[in-house]
């Protein structure tokens, strides 16, 4: 029965991981992450309409959680400032943390976890591409909904614009808000720190993290409770592609070895058998003063040199 690789289950890497290796794809997969975001920004109208459809749905559903939680932190500045450096900066800190600490201290899962990363991440800017979508803060203002990071900006570097530092908002798509990748990569550090923690802190990090960061998207104004579904769900696809993607990868890296490995019988070594280590020789080949033992029949082992080959006994004197 073949074998079937899951996330956070593999054996043993196949090579070893080196760190001069896996910094520059990091960074790859988050550079593109970040040029997704940046020129795929689609039709401000489209987006509009998306954000107001999800709103629609959800008051629908009576999953509107936007509303109350972004009144509260409007309100209470001593939730909304704490709420607005959560969404600003622990995304980008918590994350890359739990890649290092799984690539020093839990190198045997490390490769499943990191491609489940990086294949969810590849999917949500599939979703930021085919679903442009307004997040609730850039909605007019009678749909409710105060931008907190706007209304606390003096508190942080962050301007009015999004997460970024403040006169860089224009480097920012801020209608990529579908799926919320906030939540995703949150979910993903939080079975990180359940499954491989081993305290019972990590695992209550595990829980609280994840869900701390879907309820400030959601009161900050950035993002919808559908969006953090959506994160949810692109992790989940993420996991069931991951062990695809590794096995491709593998095959990919086996093809591009044995290409570039050279052929030993192109190069003549076929053909002559190993004595031993470094030392060969050709079929029929004797060594210097080496003597052959050849038993006729009834003859005793320990037979007169005549018998031995063709040598013949010197002549006495």
């Amino acid at each position: 029965m073949p074998h079937t690789e899951t996330p956070g289950t593999e054996a043993a890497p196949q090579t070893r991981l080196r760190w001069w290796t896996e910094l520059p794809l990091i960074l790859l997969v988050y550079a593109c992450y970040s040029a997704g975001r940046l020129l795929v920004r689609g039709d401000v109208s489209d987006a509009v309409d998306h954000g107001l459809a999800l709103l629609h749905i959800e008051k629908v559903l009576f999953l509107n959680a936007e509303h109350p939680l972004n009144r509260l932190f409007t309100r209470e500045p001593w939730l909304g400032v704490p709420a607005d450096f959560w969404y600003a900066s622990l995304h980008y800190v918590v994350t890359p943390a739990i890649l290092v600490w799984l690539f020093r201290s839990r190198a045997v899962r490390y490769r499943a976890a990191r491609t489940w990363l990086m294949t969810s991440t590849f999917i949500g800017l599939i979703g930021f591409t085919l679903l442009p979508t307004c997040p609730p803060r850039l909605l007019d203002a009678s749909h409710g909904f105060v931008d907190t990071m706007a209304q606390y900006s003096s508190y942080g570097w962050w301007g009015g614009e999004a997460s970024a530092p403040r006169g860089l908002g224009g480097m920012t798509n801020q209608y990529a808000a579908m799926p919320s990748l906030h939540v995703g990569w949150a979910l993903w550090c939080g079975v990180m720190l359940w499954r491989h923690g081993g305290t019972r802190a990590a695992k209550v990090a595990g829980v609280v993290y994840p869900l701390v960061t879907t309820i400030v998207v959601m009161g900050t104004a950035n993002h919808y409770f559908l969006d953090a579904v959506a994160g949810a769900a692109v992790m989940g696809a993420g996991f069931l592609l991951a062990p695809l993607v590794m096995r491709v990868a593998d095959r990919a890296r086996a093809r591009i070895t044995a290409r570039f490995t050279p052929d030993p019988q192109a190069s003549g070594d076929a053909g002559s058998p190993v004595v031993s280590g470094g030392c060969q020789t050709s079929a029929g080949e004797r060594f210097p003063r080496q003597r052959e033992q050849r038993l006729e029949a009834g003859a005793e082992p320990d037979a007169s040199p005549t018998d031995a080959g063709d040598e013949t006994p010197a002549p006495a004197r």
